[in-house]
Parts: C-alpha cells; structure tokens; sequence
C-alpha cells in the first residue's frame, strides 16, 4: 500500500504541486531520508536513498526529496557550476516555463537580470506564449527552456523565436525528451487521446518523441548546437552520487 501511494503522490500529481507540499514537510522528508549515498548538487544535502520517478517504467534514485530535481536538473546544475560563470558574471536571463527549485535560486542571484515567462504557470515574472514571446530581439544573453518543446506542434516556430530573442554570442539550455536510438524525431500530430500520447511519446501532453535531429532543427533556426553527454565526464561513484542518467544528453545552444 505504502509503494502504491508514493507512485500516485509522484506520478500522478504535477510536480509542481509536490514542489510546493514539500516546502511544508522538507524538514521531515530530509530527516527520513538523510544519509551518505547521495548528494543533490543543487541544496548540498545527502541523502540515503532518491526516491523513484516515471510515469510508466520507474527509474530508481531519480528524484531527489529535498529539491525533488530529477537527473536532467542535476545535470544542468552541475554544468552551470563547473564550466561557466553564470553564478559569477553578469547575465540578462530568460527562462520559459522554470523549473521552481532553480526559479528561488536564480531570483536570489545579485548578478542575475533574471526573467521568467510562461503562458499558464502563476509564478512567472511575464505571461508569455513562447510561439510569440514578448521581448525585443537580442535581448537575453541565456536562455534556458527546458522540457517544453516537446508540447508545441511549431516547435520551429517556438525555437525561432527563442533564437530571436537571444543576444548574438548568448547561449543556451534547451532539454527536451530524446531517444538517443532515434536518427529522426517521432511525431503524430493525428493523436490526440491522451492515453495515446502516454503510448506512443512517454506522456499525456506531449506530441513527440525527439531523436538526434533534434539538433538539424536547432541549426535550420540559426543555433550553433552541441550535444554534450556531460553526465560522463564524471567517474561511476560521482554519476551514482549525484544521480545522473550517464547517457543524457544536456543540449546547448549558442548565438553566432
């Protein structure tokens, strides 16, 4: 019974509303789960175990219970420490549809003009549809739209206008679901049940699965792109600890 209802509360409930609940019990769940295995990079804290996450397959170790990141998170943060200066240098970002355990940080952040947008979400600075987004061009020297594009069926359009809004020599994230099995995207645009899309592209809301041409459609727009496999610059123990998936990839992008 305990399993069945920790796979509703993880699964089954946005994560944005289980972001929130846990600011209320986060003193309970680190105290539960407070251990040596794992390290989430984002609050520094350890942990015995992660907890599992995925709405078919269950990936185990997934999600962490203090930020509840998951692996690509993780990843991105690592990035962003190691090998750049965005928590030093001063940056003009934008960020669609933020994720809320780097939204509060990013906000806090003195050196950061930091901007988040987002049609629906209610904790965003702008509403803004990314398909005609409301900002001058070349305005942001990063961007970060992570797990989005994956919902839009102009997903050329809403990568157009991220390019658009992006400084010349600006950079950045753009994740999104891929099968690094797959030469060519899948997309069916005729389903639309959403325990079809669940079926056919790993969820209720979303209309395609990416393969590596992902990055093809990334440079039609105008990017210079890299598919950096950044998770195996580290060794075992350290993909273990931090719990990272060792064959995702984090996509960059950058403005010539």
């Amino acid at each position: 019974m305990k399993n069945k209802l920790t796979h509703f509360a993880l699964n089954i409930i946005p994560r944005p509303m289980l972001i929130q609940f846990s600011l209320w019990i986060r003193p309970i769940i680190y105290q539960y789960y407070k251990g040596d295995n794992f390290t989430d990079p984002i609050d520094g804290k350890s942990y015995r175990k992660f907890l599992p996450y995925g709405y078919g397959k269950q990936r185990q170790n997934a999600l962490s219970p203090g930020t509840l990141s998951l692996e690509r998170h993780r990843q991105m943060w690592l990035y962003l420490q190691r090998e750049t200066q965005f928590f030093s240098q001063n940056l003009k970002v934008l960020h669609i549809a933020p994720e809320q355990e780097f939204l509060k940080r990013f906000k806090k952040m003195s050196n950061l003009d930091y901007v988040s947008a987002d049609l629906f979400s209610p904790i965003v600075d702008v509403k803004a549809d990314i398909l005609d987004l409301p900002f001058a061009d070349q305005s942001f020297d990063v961007v970060f739209c992570n797990h989005v594009l994956e919902h839009i069926v102009d997903d050329k359009k809403a990568m157009s206008e991220l390019f658009r809004v992006m400084k010349p020599g600006g950079w950045g994230i753009l994740q999104v679901p891929m099968k690094n099995s797959l030469a060519k995207t899948y997309e069916d645009f005729s389903i639309t049940d959403p325990k079809e899309k669940q079926k056919h592209f790993g969820q209720y809301d979303h209309v395609r699965w990416y393969g590596m041409d992902y990055f093809d459609r990334l440079s039609q727009v105008g990017f210079r792109t890299e598919a950096l496999f950044y998770s195996q610059q580290f060794s075992d123990e350290e993909i273990h600890r931090y719990g990272l998936n060792k064959n995702e990839i984090l996509p960059l992008v950058f403005k010539p």
